[in-house]
């Protein structure tokens, strides 16, 4: 098996590419094929045949057909691992073979005229009877000159039988047998991709969104409903004593209260905890309402329980934050809400890697002339510069003007590698429209316009936490968002609040769910 993928092997950068390398066994089973839609340098399709434990392979230029009359260029190219068989992705941009793979048919296959099919492409002549999605019928691979280096020219054409149509294209039916999705489509939001902090056998994981968490009964929620102005609530089996639950933290029409933002944070905790565990929270706290004056806190209170989780900082300075409030459980969102922090701002490291950052951190601040289809031209040129990179990152609203894109990255950069990357990522979209741009750092000096703030990528520099409450009218939520809504005339900063955002959870699910498990490397800018 592995001199079977040598040449496979020998042509791909395993730290980076999400291809599997071909370490596990086979499936058993009967022969399967595979033909994938591949768009790298230039669109072909790639026709897979199980043969011996490993794919056997050729690249179609052109398409495979059933139209007998058609004779198809075939390069016979190195055998592939049969874990490839149902890849459906992207493999990063820079990568051999970097382009978007899907599916476009699959199925079981079996030799005609020979019983060792390994014997037969040897010698130069394929009979295989192909039962797929779109492929069905008698194809026939033919060598056009002698046995070469692995990438010898074939011909490959479909018998005349009853499953023969003349004039038919594959470009007809361009969609994935798996999924129904175009190749733009898998660009565009990938299921897989590779993990280069995995061994290669395991790299290729799912970027698909892990089911949200059971939501909070009714039950729980009734509780606090049915209490007066204070009380105390069973929560994620915690006791917490709540108090001045009538009190109006939001203004709006109607003001929304103490006892419904606790609700929310309640039914939010479970959905918001992934992106919180494990780092220090500082808290904007508006004790008096969002319509008054805040403030920042970061220490942990003397009055705190003990069960509330939290990381003593080794380096902290005379004067600095020794304790911060670390969130390990739904139940310390909830008891932060009621300590009157109406905004979570989780750090961008974790506890037991201060220094090293887990996301690179891309803020698009909007100057007081940056009109909203201002910032969504220069989100679109962010996404666009990303996908070019082979890139996983996701976009979310503010709450209140801007937008933020989040990317995951494997342990080992340091806060200088970020900002780096993400002043020399920012700063060429910025040359596409700098009449959008200033990079003058005072807010006054910069004429109105946007700043691509690279600087957030710093210890201790914080990004509002995904769902969370900002403290405005309405109470609006920082809201994460797919890519494609970019393109949404609807979307806007504030579009949604504590009071509609549960219910896009329930029909949308969490975008921000494709970037946990997805850490990647950041490919090198030039």
């Amino acid at each position: 098996m592995t001199a079977k993928l040598a040449t496979y092997r020998r042509k791909r950068d395993f730290a980076r590419t999400p291809e599997p390398a071909g370490e596990l066994p086979a499936e058993a089973g009967g022969a399967r094929f595979v033909v994938q839609r591949h768009r790298a340098s230039r669109l072909h399709y790639d026709l897979r045949f199980e043969i011996d434990g490993v794919l056997v392979s050729w690249a179609v230029p052109k398409g495979p057909t059933l139209d007998p009359s058609v004779r198809r260029l075939a390069v016979h190219v190195e055998d592939h691992p049969i874990e490839y068989l149902h890849f459906e992705g992207v493999i990063p941009s820079g990568e051999y073979g970097g382009g978007d793979v899907i599916v476009w048919d699959t199925g079981t296959w079996e030799p005609v005229h020979t019983d060792d099919p390994a014997a037969a492409v040897a010698a130069g002549e394929l009979h295989a009877e192909v039962r797929g999605e779109k492929l069905r019928g008698r194809l026939v691979l033919v060598r056009r000159d002698g046995p070469g280096d692995g990438s010898e020219q074939w011909m490959l054409l479909h018998k005349h039988d009853e499953h023969a149509v003349d004039g038919w294209d594959p470009e007809d039916h361009p969609a994935s047998v798996l999924t129904g999705r175009s190749n733009e489509e898998v660009k565009a939001d990938p299921d897989r991709l590779w993990r280069s902090d995995a061994p290669a056998a395991e790299a290729s994981v799912s970027l698909l969104p892990d089911p949200l968490p059971d939501p909070l009964s009714d039950e729980a929620i009734d509780d606090l409903e049915a209490m007066g102005r204070q009380g105390t609530w069973e929560i994620f089996g915690r006791r917490l004593r709540v108090t001045n639950l009538d009190k109006v933290l939001f203004p709006g029409d109607p003001p929304v209260t103490k006892r419904e933002f606790l609700a929310y944070t309640a039914r939010i905790a479970p959905v918001v905890l992934p992106y919180l565990e494990g780092r220090a929270l500082n808290l904007h706290r508006y004790p008096n309402g969002a319509d008054r004056s805040g403030f920042w806190h970061k220490q942990l209170p003397d009055h705190a329980p003990d069960w509330l989780g939290s990381w003593d900082n080794p380096e902290a300075d005379d004067g600095e934050t020794t304790t911060y409030i670390v969130a390990g459980e739904p139940a310390a969102l909830v008891w932060v809400a009621n300590f009157g922090a109406l905004e979570w701002h989780p750090w961008t490291s974790r506890t037991t890697a201060m220094h090293e950052p887990t996301y690179a951190l891309v803020d698009l601040d909007p100057g007081e002339s940056t009109s909203w289809d201002d910032l969504l031209v220069l989100a679109r040129l962010h996404r666009t510069a990303l996908d070019h990179l082979g890139v996983t990152a996701r976009a979310k609203v503010t709450g209140r003007r801007g937008i933020q894109i989040w990317i995951p990255i494997v342990a080992g950069y340091t806060f200088d590698d970020t900002r780096a990357w993400v002043e020399r990522l920012s700063r060429t979209v910025g040359q596409v429209v700098p009449e959008l741009v200033s990079w003058k750092w005072e807010v006054k000096a910069r004429g109105g316009l946007a700043r691509l703030d690279y600087t957030q990528n710093a210890i201790n520099k914080t990004l509002v936490a995904p769902y969370s409450p900002r403290p405005a009218a309405g109470a609006p939520v920082s809201v994460p968002i797919t890519w494609d809504e970019l393109d949404d005339p609807a979307l806007r900063p504030d579009r949604w609040t504590i009071r509609t955002v549960l219910d896009r959870l329930e029909t949308a699910g969490d975008p921000f769910r494709a970037l946990l498990g997805a850490a990647q490397e950041l490919s090198e800018l030039t």
